[in-house]
């Protein structure tokens, strides 16, 4: 029986999740499926130009893994662009990265996808819509939020507590 499948961390969910060529209905095209994960890894590894071992270390995979998931990801790409395929993103083994605020007003405690944490300056806190709000630090003793498990598929939800 195969070992299961590690959990990928991926921060940024893809804003396009579809990408076919012009000019051609949908209905005509073969479709190739990328994952979010493989996605990410082309982010990383393409986008932001670091080393396979800070991407594996950032995907939170082994970097003959996350090799093996670029190398993927780059195939699929290629296939659908040489042979005119319908390029989808969906699917796959991830969690969103996410981090938790704290509103110094209230105390309240909710968690942001990573990738919003660069705009936490126009965040407001959902309970008392404070606006001042400051990092939490999860190993910090005392700490007791419920971190999200792995998923399946597409999914985007915020979780608060």
């Amino acid at each position: 029986m195969p070992r299961p499948m590690k959990c990928r961390r991926v921060e940024h969910e893809p804003e396009y999740t579809c990408f076919k060529p012009a000019g051609v209905p949908q209905r005509d095209l073969d479709e190739v499926i990328l994952t979010v994960e493989e996605l990410e890894a082309i982010r990383l590894k393409d986008m932001e130009n670091l080393e396979q071992e800070d991407c594996a270390e950032r995907m939170q995979v082994s970097r003959p893994t996350f090799v093996r998931i670029l190398n993927s990801a780059r195939a699929k790409i290629a296939d659908a662009l040489l042979r005119g395929k319908m390029l989808k993103v969906e699917g796959g083994n991830y969690r969103l990265a996410t981090s938790w605020l704290r509103c110094k007003a209230c105390a309240y405690e909710f968690e942001i996808p990573l990738s919003r944490l660069q705009q936490v300056e126009k965040a407001v806190c959902p309970r008392c819509q404070g606006q001042e709000l400051e990092e939490q630090n999860c190993r910090k003793q005392g700490h007791n939020h419920k971190h999200r498990r792995c998923r399946r598929g597409w999914q985007s939800e915020y979780k608060e507590h």
